[in-house]
């Protein structure tokens, strides 16, 4: 079993807010993160795949293919886009940095899939401090 990673980065507003709590309790628990205009971050996304080298070309997977698909599902979808409004896929979720790297990970699968890998794990990079680890 052989593991290739692949690096994309993009820039994206959220604001973390949960709909059931009063304005106070949102802002008691997120505190500057529940601000009301927002707050961005430069995300960095590693999306390693695994499987078995084909032995007539050499690779896992060919690492151009495996970019076209992350900058396809995730960058054109997210990047300089606000996670709470404009991202299809995090309609009707909460957008903290693990429920963004889980529906990652659910856009991700079925395309990697289909090049005949498994997709092994996911890191985000949310800030310089924080970062989230998946492996489905």
């Amino acid at each position: 079993m052989i593991y290739v990673t692949r690096i994309e980065h993009f820039n994206a507003a959220h604001q973390l807010w949960n709909p059931d709590w009063s304005a106070e309790k949102n802002a008691e628990f997120y505190g500057k993160c529940a601000n009301v205009n927002y707050h961005g971050h430069n995300y960095e996304l590693h999306v390693t795949v695994k499987g078995e080298v084909d032995k007539e070309n050499g690779f896992l997977m060919n690492a151009k293919t495996l970019s076209s698909i992350i900058k396809e599902k995730i960058v054109e979808e997210a990047d300089h886009k606000n996670l709470n409004v404009d991202v299809a896929f995090m309609k009707g979720k909460l957008t903290s940095a693990e429920n963004f790297t889980i529906a990652i990970w659910n856009e991700l699968k079925p395309a990697v899939e289909k090049m005949g890998v498994q997709l092994h794990y996911l890191k985000l990079v949310e800030t310089p401090k924080i970062y989230i680890e998946y492996y489905g």
